[in-house]
């Protein structure tokens, strides 16, 4: 059974850096999409960022230059390196695994993803 805990979250102010974390355990793919999503009340939510198992990158408009998608094969981690963040940030922060489904370049389409983990919350004060 795949199971992706994310940790991290917290309150920063503008301008700080958090940096997120996702643990994964019983994801046996060889090929995949790992990503960032983020839902705020009120809002759509957002592909942030994703990564594939040959390293390749895609990151929302909103975010390039702060935030980088990053794994730790060794030990099943995906990161979100969280700098210069923004009052529009604060969000519930997921992450995410495909399936059978994969994409070059990775996908921040969420129809793409079959896992998901439970959130960790960023709030953001100016």
């Amino acid at each position: 059974q795949v199971q992706l805990v994310e940790s991290g979250g917290g309150s920063v102010q503008a301008g700080g850096s958090l940096r997120l974390s996702c643990a994964a355990s019983g994801y046996t793919y060889s090929y995949y999409n790992m990503g960032w999503f983020r839902q705020d009340p009120g809002k759509d939510g957002e592909g942030v960022a994703a990564i594939d198992s040959g390293g390749s990158t895609t990151d929302a408009d909103s975010v390039k230059g702060r935030f980088t998608i990053s794994t730790d094969s060794a030990k099943h981690t995906l990161y979100l390196q969280m700098n210069s963040l923004e009052p529009e940030d604060p969000a519930m922060y997921y992450c995410a695994a495909s399936g059978s489904r994969w994409s070059r370049p990775p996908s921040l389409a969420r129809g793409v993803y079959e896992y998901w983990g439970q959130g960790t919350q960023v709030t953001v004060s100016s």
